[in-house]
């Protein structure tokens, strides 16, 4: 079996820990991007009305680019994300509820500006159906994830 990086990253944090990381592991990588690519005033969460704002309170699935090529090989997922609202955005639930989860083990990885893990791996349980583990863990850097 195989292991996978994906990942979603806004502004370049998550993409760069993802990458240093699936090179130093051997993985594959696959990042996650959304159709309609996020604006700076689209991330601005101090905006209540700004696109990342009613995505999270409205709950909605994002539309995103490409699928991951047989994702079935894969037994190990790395899943990257920047925290928004305590808990990964929602295009990550959007990319989770298109693969079978059953049997993986999935370690989410996320980074903040400043706020903590929190129940993020718990909100993502659900678009994780049939998942044999997960765990998640906030990082700065590589050295985080080793």
């Amino acid at each position: 079996m195989s292991t996978l990086v994906a990942f979603f990253s806004a502004q370049g944090t998550t993409a760069k820990i993802a990458k240093e990381f699936a090179a130093k592991i051997g993985a594959d990588i696959f990042e996650i991007v959304p159709t309609e690519p996020y604006t700076a005033a689209d991330i601005k969460w101090t905006n209540p009305l700004a696109r990342c704002n009613r995505e999270q309170i409205g709950k909605k699935d994002i539309p995103i680019e490409g699928k991951v090529a047989d994702f079935d090989k894969y037994d190990t997922v790395y899943l990257g994300f920047p925290i928004w609202y305590y808990g990964a955005p929602r295009i990550i639930h959007s990319f989770c509820k298109e693969y079978s989860w059953k049997g993986k083990t999935v370690h989410i990885f996320a980074t903040s500006g400043g706020s903590g893990i929190g129940k993020t791996a718990e909100k993502l349980a659900p678009s994780l159906e049939g998942v044999a583990s997960v765990d998640a863990k906030l990082v700065h850097n590589i050295e985080d994830l080793s």
